[in-house]
C-alpha cells in the first residue's frame, strides 16, 4: 500500500478509544450486523437511513436543492423535491453498500455484480502503460468496485475524511483486497503505479481548489474541474476508459460498463479534454440522477467575480460570530 500523507496518518488505537469514539464504533458494528442480512432488506435500511439524513442536516440539504436546481431548471418544484427524495434514499443505500465492500462476503459481488467491457480494459492493460478507469462520484461505486476486483486487479485513490477511526479502519479494511492504496495528493504514486503497467480507478470530479483545474462546463455551468486525468495520460501514456456504475431496480444487483479507450485523448487543450470528460460524467448522471452524489458542493469555486452559490457552513457561520463577540467593545 502506498503510504499516505502526514495529514491522513491515522491515530492511535488508544486515542481511538475515548469516549467521543464510542457512537462511531457503534455505527460501524451496526454496519456489520446490517451486511448480513438479506439483499433486499439492506435496500430497505439504507433508503430509510437516507431519510434520516435528509431530516437532520438541512445544511447538505440546502446544498442539494442548490444543485439540482442549477442542473435541472426544467423541471418544476415538484418534480425536483421527488428527485431531491430519490437522492437521499440513494445516499442511505450507499452507506449500506460501503459497508459490504468493506465486510461482505466474495459471494455477494459474484451474485449482484454484472460487469461488461472487460475486453476493453485487457486490451488497454496488454500495453504496458498503464490504465486510467475514469469515472464519476456515484453512490454504488464502493460495492462496484468490489465486483470489478473479482476480474481484475485495479489500484484505487484514497482521501482522508474527518472522522480519524474511519481513516484507521478504512485503508485497512480496502489493503486486504487491494494491492496499491494510492493516497490523492501523492502524484509520484499514480505516476510510478501507471508506468509500472497497474489498473487505476479515479474519479475527478470534485471541486478541491482553483489549483491544477480549469473552469469547464458540467451541466452547462462553469465548474472547477480538475486537470489531473490530462495530466496523468500524458506524463504516463495511460489510456482513459470511462466508466459507469448503476445500481438496477428491483433489487437486481449492479451494471458496470467498460467503455472503449477515449481517442485522440489527451488533446492539446486541459479545457477541451475537461470539457470532453464533465461531458461523460454528466451523461451518467443524467440518465440515473438520483443515483450521482449531489451532496457535494460541486460548484462551489466559482470564476473571479462570480457570486458564490451556496451558504457558508454553520460551523464558519459560528465562528465568525464568535469573532465578532470577541471584537466587540
Amino acid at each position: 500500500m502506498s503510504p499516505l500523507s502526514k495529514k491522513a496518518q491515522p491515530a492511535p488505537v488508544s486515542q481511538l478509544l475515548a469516549p467521543k469514539h464510542w457512537p462511531t464504533w457503534l455505527g460501524i458494528g451496526l454496519l456489520q450486523l446490517v451486511v448480513r442480512l438479506p439483499y433486499r432488506v439492506q435496500l430497505v435500511i439504507g433508503r430509510a437511513t437516507g431519510w434520516l439524513f435528509r431530516h437532520i442536516n438541512p445544511y447538505r440539504r440546502n446544498v442539494v436543492r442548490t444543485n439540482l436546481t442549477l442542473c435541472f431548471p426544467e423541471l418544476g418544484a415538484d418534480e425536483r423535491l421527488q428527485l431531491e427524495k430519490a437522492c437521499y434514499s440513494s445516499l442511505g443505500c450507499s452507506l449500506i453498500e460501503t459497508a459490504t465492500g468493506l465486510w461482505g462476503a466474495p459471494r455477494l459481488f459474484e451474485k449482484y455484480g454484472f460487469i461488461s467491457g472487460l475486453e476493453h480494459l485487457e486490451s488497454a492493460a496488454q500495453k504496458g502503460k498503464g490504465v486510467i478507469l475514469f469515472s464519476g462520484h456515484f453512490c454504488s461505486v464502493d460495492f462496484a468496485g468490489r465486483v470489478l476486483l473479482q476480474h481484475y486487479p485495479v489500484s484505487y485513490t484514497y482521501q482522508e475524511v474527518r472522522n480519524p477511526v474511519f481513516n484507521r479502519l478504512i485503508p485497512r479494511l480496502r489493503g486486504k483486497y487491494i494491492d496499491n492504496i494510492i493516497h490523492r495528493h501523492n502524484t509520484r504514486g499514480f505516476i510510478k503505479a501507471l508506468r509500472a503497467g497497474e489498473v487505476i480507478w479515479y474519479a475527478p470530479d470534485q471541486d478541491q481548489s482553483r489549483k491544477n483545474s480549469v473552469f469547464a462546463p458540467f451541466f452547462g455551468i462553469p465548474t472547477n474541474t480538475l486537470t489531473a486525468t490530462t495530466k496523468l495520460a500524458k506524463l504516463t501514456g495511460a489510456a482513459v476508459l470511462p466508466l459507469t456504475v448503476e445500481r438496477l431496480p428491483n433489487a437486481r444487483g449492479y451494471s458496470l460498463s467498460i467503455q472503449p479507450a477515449l481517442e485522440n485523448f489527451p488533446g492539446d487543450n486541459e479545457v477541451a479534454d475537461a470539457t470532453r470528460t464533465n461531458a461523460l460524467i454528466e451523461s451518467q448522471a443524467r440518465k440515473h440522477p438520483e443515483q450521482y452524489l449531489w451532496l457535494h458542493r460541486r460548484f462551489k469555486t466559482r470564476p473571479r467575480g462570480e457570486p458564490k452559490l451556496y451558504p457558508q457552513k454553520p460551523r464558519r457561520v459560528r465562528r465568525a460570530k464568535r469573532k465578532q463577540r470577541k471584537a466587540a467593545p
